[in-house]
């Protein structure tokens, strides 16, 4: 079942309606019925009773995010969702590491007791806790300095305030924060590449595969860095959209 992502968002957010100065295109915008006036919706092309919500010059027109645009915006919105979860995640892991940090002693001595119960009962399942890299992992944390753990969280906080900002920024489509993502997602490729030279996982070959494909297609689809034309033609673009969209909904070939 194809999705009219039009009327759903419609149906979500309300229509969008627009009287253009032209004659031309106004009066294939606006029909008269024995309810009153009715205007046609820029997003889903519906007529709507009632007065339009706005007028003007047809240039001045707002730009309506419709068809593929929507679905653009869709995949953005998704992409802030995902960098917002793992922004409050890794502010978590950063309170963890500070709490940690401040009561490393404490916390060596609670793990190293319950090692001790629980070495039996895993030497059960012949699996030896003393040669386990996640306990080897563990046991080395508790070797750094207070200050390098200090350091540690306050690195994962400006990563976290990082993912959060472009997490706002792409749920609002700003274009400072697609450049924002796709630098600071491309930067962190060799890293994630070079995680899996250590260690193979799913999740990891996941987070690597969705990164590349948010760079490439926000690089692509948004003309960053003089790609396809640049902000020059990205620009220009946006700007006849708007015309483009008040004729076409009117029926008006250019």
């Amino acid at each position: 079942m194809k999705i009219d992502w039009d009327r759903r968002t419609c149906a979500r957010k309300g229509h969008v309606t627009y009287a253009p100065d032209d004659p031309r295109l106004r009066i294939r915008l606006h029909a008269q019925t024995a309810l009153g006036d009715v205007w046609r919706c820029l997003r889903c092309g519906d007529f709507v009773l009632g007065e339009a919500r706005g007028s003007g010059p047809a240039a001045d027109a707002p730009l309506v995010p419709r068809g593929k645009v929507l679905r653009d915006l869709f995949v953005l919105r998704f992409l802030a969702v995902e960098r917002a979860v793992r922004g409050v995640f890794i502010v978590l892991v950063a309170a963890a590491v500070w709490k940690f940090s401040n009561s490393q002693d404490a916390v060596r001595r609670l793990f190293d007791e319950y090692l001790d119960v629980f070495r039996p009962v895993f030497r059960h399942f012949h699996y030896d806790l003393d040669h386990s890299p996640v306990v080897g992992s563990v046991q080395k944390a508790f070797g750094y300095k207070h200050s390098t753990l200090l350091l540690v969280a306050a690195l994962l906080l400006a990563y976290a305030l990082i993912e959060i900002i472009e997490a706002v920024g792409l749920w609002y489509a700003k274009r400072w924060a697609e450049y924002l993502t796709v630098v600071a997602t491309a930067a962190f490729l060799p890293l994630e590449i070079y995680e899996l030279t250590e260690h193979i996982s799913w999740l990891k070959i996941a987070t690597l595969v969705l990164n590349i494909l948010a760079v490439l297609y926000i690089a692509l689809t948004k003309r960053l860095f003089g790609l396809r034309g640049g902000r020059r033609k990205f620009e220009e673009e946006r700007h006849s959209a708007s015309l483009m969209e008040v004729e076409e909904s009117a029926g008006v070939m250019v």
